[in-house]
């Protein structure tokens, strides 16, 4: 596994051990709280683990191996989850929610494939959501409207948990700036995407970066995305200047999900046709599966960026080289 580690000048946590623990339990506290509110959104239970060959467990770019194991009692074959985006959808459909309503819940997943550095470990914590729509509302306008809401709740947090600790000073700004992928590669043709991120979050703070997973006119793609969840004109993602690392800080990918169009579309496009045996994908296509829209914001790295913190690791407890806990440790970055 790829590891490497940004270590800022002079860099000196702001809260010592004991008081991050406190404050990442107020932060989660008040933002699901802010959330919940902003988005109409009803607190549920989610599963770590689905059946093997459900078509529930989402592939993400197609290539991230799953951890999975064997039941003994059953001799069935499961799977840890790496997100939640297909099973939220078939969930409001069994709790039988209508358009305005929706849920979150608390995702953990194990990503075994993922590079660590600053903001990326194998262990993934996040908060998941997913609300229906109406067939009027699977629009630009809606997404927007949802991106800001997120942003919206993660302010008022911030503003939260700066009265709490006044000694934080990070300051997130309320104002979302939108713009699409190929906006983006349009402006910066000769930089690759995350640069073109750090630019433009340096730029104007927060964004929303919008129309991941197809192909620009250069011929390369932003970002993959798996085909099945998110329609790749209807998605975009949240980042957020981080002054600590000087980089852009992906916190939040959402999307208005597929319908039978787009899914039939984005399959077709990346050779994977084979998926609409899976019931999820049927129920899609025949209409039974509500339309909606969700996401997922990163519990960790929404600690680390409001408690000022250089490294993922700080917020919560993974496995890394030793080599990356030593060179935090001479730097003063101390991992839990």
């Amino acid at each position: 596994m790829s590891q490497s580690i940004y270590i800022p000048k002079d860099y000196k946590p702001t809260l010592n051990l004991r008081e991050t623990q406190h404050a990442i339990k107020y932060i989660k506290d008040v933002f699901q709280q802010a959330l919940s509110f902003a988005l109409t959104l009803d607190r549920v239970s989610a599963p770590l683990i689905v059946r093997k060959g459900s078509g529930i467990n989402d592939d993400l770019n197609g290539v991230e191996r799953k951890v999975s194991f064997d039941i003994k009692e059953t001799q069935t074959e499961a799977e840890v989850v790496q997100s939640l985006a297909k099973w939220k959808r078939m969930a409001l459909y069994r709790y039988g929610y209508k358009p305005g309503e929706g849920i979150y819940t608390d995702m953990n997943a194990i990503r075994r494939d993922d590079s660590t550095d600053n903001t990326h470990s194998v262990f993934v914590d996040q908060w998941d959501w997913e609300k229906v729509i109406t067939r009027e509302e699977r629009n630009t306008d809606t997404l927007k409207d949802a991106a800001k809401r997120v942003v919206e709740a993660i302010v008022y947090t911030m503003r939260k948990v700066r009265l709490r600790y006044p000694q934080l000073k990070n300051n997130i700004s309320p104002n979302v700036h939108f713009v699409t992928t190929q906006e983006l590669e349009d402006r910066f043709p000769d930089k690759t995407p995350h640069e073109r991120e750090r630019l433009i979050t340096k730029e104007y703070g927060t964004v929303f970066l919008m129309q991941i997973g197809g192909t620009l006119k250069s011929g390369e793609k932003h970002d993959g995305r798996a085909p099945d969840y998110d329609d790749w004109q209807l998605n975009g993602d949240i980042i957020i200047r981080d002054e600590i690392l000087d980089d852009s800080l992906e916190i939040s990918s959402m999307g208005i999900r597929v319908d039978e169009k787009s899914l039939s579309e984005q399959l077709k496009i990346c050779n994977a046709e084979e998926r609409m045996q899976y019931e999820y994908h049927k129920m899609i296509a025949d209409g039974t599966l509500p339309l909606t829209i969700g996401g997922g914001i990163g519990q960790s790295r929404l600690c680390m960026l409001l408690l000022e913190k250089a490294h993922i690791g700080e917020v919560q407890s993974s496995i890394w080289s030793d080599d990356m806990v030593r060179k935090c440790s001479e730097n003063g970055i101390i991992l839990l």
